[in-house]
């Protein structure tokens, strides 16, 4: 380890930073532009709808077993050690693992949606059983072509290249806007004309960062690549990500399936739109943390903790300044509403203040685990992850049906879910994973 390295990876690590913020800030911009739209478009019930459909489309995401993590830091580690051929085994191994597994869910899941009562799931009669198969179906087919080629999103981040990801969904929604206001301007409400909108706008954004980064290194094209040696690391790193993944999923994303069940898809509107503002300060903090990922890899390959610890100090110097922004948006939360959607919502500042303390929690626990996934350590993380999952649906339950605590009963039940780890990831991380591999 040299100081010179230390210095590149925090220059690189400040360069990610910056661009993803500008990139990420257009993002958000056009997504909160978009939403008044699709409200006035849809409805109140079927715009919940449509949201409750797209939360779970991205579970497919993470059904690639995990292999885009696993492939992140085999990439990262290849490029710590200046093998670039090994990097383009793992890249073409990873493509060629990811085409399979998307084409077995493409058929699974594709005709699994016509015995499913989808009335039923989403707790409404606004939108025809048809509408919403169709609906369905059509994302389902674009998020899992776009699983495919999205790939290039986790070895942008071996790369340490994590601000083109929020190049890639700028491009995303800046499209998803671009035709958001055609259909609104053109044709009648349909889900099904979004469901098409939205997933060619991921998918087009997939290919010009595929094209943009292969054109650079055009050493590292994939080719069809099926080796045990190259396979199994992705898979025995993927796995483990995939199950934490899968839990955090529970606790992250359930929550409009709970709401939608709970209260109808009318309530998940009202919910949505407070996560909407809240959710700038994830977005943020992900902006911030992303690239730590694979710095904190290439650190511990090259044995340099110290400059991880000092990174951390950085990081819980950076979550104060968070704390007193969120508290902020607590109190003038109720008029940002109110400007941006109209006085057609009414927005209770009990849910204001539980979904503020939702999002805090998250971005701590999110500080410690990019250093356990960087380094490879990630039993506490699963354990923890595993405890929330199962923790999750039951504690909601209880508290919306036997206490009467509402839509904001659901955000409490996740946010004491996440305490697993807002106690766990910290211990570990100052126990093992900061003292082992030290070269100092």
């Amino acid at each position: 380890m040299t100081t010179e390295v230390a210095k590149r990876r925090t220059t690189n690590y400040f360069k990610q930073v910056q661009a993803s913020v500008l990139f990420k800030a257009g993002a958000v911009l056009a997504s909160f532009i978009s939403i008044p739209i699709l409200i006035r478009y849809l409805g109140v019930e079927k715009f919940g709808v449509w949201s409750t459909i797209l939360s779970v489309m991205t579970w497919l995401v993470l059904f690639d077993l995990g292999v885009g993590n696993g492939l992140k830091n085999c990439v990262s580690k290849a490029l710590a050690d200046n093998n670039r051929v090994e990097a383009r085994k793992y890249i073409s191994a990873g493509y060629t693992l990811i085409g399979g597994i998307a084409i077995v869910l493409w058929l699974f899941s594709f005709f699994g949606a016509y015995y499913i009562p989808w009335h039923r799931v989403f707790n409404t009669i606004a939108v025809s059983e048809n509408e919403i198969r169709l609906t369905v179906q059509i994302s389902l087919s674009c998020i899992i072509l776009n699983f495919w080629m999205g790939l290039v999103g986790a070895i942008l981040g071996g790369f340490q290249k994590t601000s083109l990801v929020a190049l890639g969904q700028l491009y995303s929604n800046i499209f998803s806007l671009f035709f958001v206001c055609l259909v609104w301007a053109m044709l009648d409400p349909s889900i099904v004309v979004l469901a098409i909108v939205y997933g060619v706008a991921v998918i087009f954004s997939s290919i010009l960062l595929s094209v943009g980064f292969y054109k650079d290194n055009k050493d590292l094209i994939p080719v069809f690549f099926w080796r045990r040696k190259y396979i199994n690391p992705l898979l025995s790193v993927g796995l483990t990500f995939f199950t934490i993944q899968i839990a955090v999923l529970v606790v992250f994303t359930t929550d409009k399936i709970l709401i939608t069940q709970f209260f109808g898809p009318q309530m998940v509107t009202q919910y949505e739109v407070v996560m909407k503002i809240f959710a700038l300060f994830s977005f943020a903090h992900a902006l911030i943390s992303a690239p730590l990922w694979p710095a904190y890899s290439d650190a511990f390959h090259r044995k340099d903790n110290h400059w991880i610890r000092q990174m951390l100090i950085k990081q819980l110097m950076v979550f104060a300044v968070f704390v007193v922004a969120v508290i902020v948006m607590v109190l003038i939360a109720k008029k940002i509403i109110l400007i941006w959607i109209g006085d057609d919502l009414a927005v209770s500042i009990d849910l204001i203040l539980v979904i503020a303390i939702f999002i805090l929690v998250s971005i701590w626990n999110n500080i410690y685990a990019m250093i356990l996934n960087g380094v490879g350590k990630t039993n506490v993380q699963l354990i923890t992850a595993v405890l929330a999952m199962l923790f999750n649906i039951p504690l909601a339950y209880v508290l919306v049906r036997v206490y009467g605590l509402g839509v904001s009963g659901v955000v409490v039940a996740a946010t004491v879910s996440l305490l697993f780890s807002a106690v766990a990831l910290p211990i570990q991380v100052f126990r093992s994973a900061l003292k082992e591999n030290s070269g100092e």
